[in-house]
């Protein structure tokens, strides 16, 4: 028996109860400024950036006026497929369109006072090769808070996808035949 899913108020009642735990597991390498920073990529994670983005949830509510950055994320994915609710693929997929949304707007805002999309990358290498360690701290914490959302939805692992279940259904065929 599967237990029951967990609504938006128990995923943020137990964003909030880990993040300082989790943060506490990088203090032996990075000390106070890592429990900070993964602490923070864990709320982040849990609050704005949830598996739960591929549906109106409060995490998208939480974005305001800019919820309508996740609306293409939210047409292209299914609620709880393996692109949106699988552990590393479902984090990676959310940053990397994220990361492509503020590089569309760089651009699109250049004429603006915006900076160019490539600064921006060479910003975030700079980051990237000063404080490695806080960078991968902040990633997770924010990989983390999504397999808390995961284990309280009840599996961490979603179903198999469509494509990948059609072996099954030919041998159900073959049997009725």
């Amino acid at each position: 028996m599967q237990p029951p899913l967990a609504n938006g108020r128990a995923h943020d009642r137990a964003t909030w109860l880990f993040a300082l735990p989790a943060g506490l597991l990088v203090w032996p390498w990075l000390g106070w400024s890592g429990v900070g920073t993964a602490s923070a990529g864990f709320l982040i994670g849990g609050l704005l950036l949830s598996p739960d983005l591929d549906t109106h949830s409060r995490p998208t509510a939480r974005w305001g006026a800019m919820k309508l950055l996740w609306w293409p994320y939210r047409r292209l994915l299914r609620h709880r497929s393996l692109l949106s609710h699988s552990p590393l693929l479902g984090t990676a997929l959310r940053l990397t369109y994220l990361g492509c949304i503020v590089m569309v707007l760089a651009a699109a805002l250049q004429p603006f006072g915006a900076p160019p999309p490539l600064r921006l990358w060479h910003q975030g290498e700079g980051l990237w090769q000063q404080h490695q360690g806080l960078v991968l701290a902040a990633v997770v914490g924010v990989e983390a808070s999504s397999w808390l959302h995961l284990m309280q939805d009840g599996d961490p692992m979603p179903r198999c996808p469509r494509l990948l279940r059609r072996k099954g259904r030919r041998r159900r065929r073959a049997q009725r035949r």
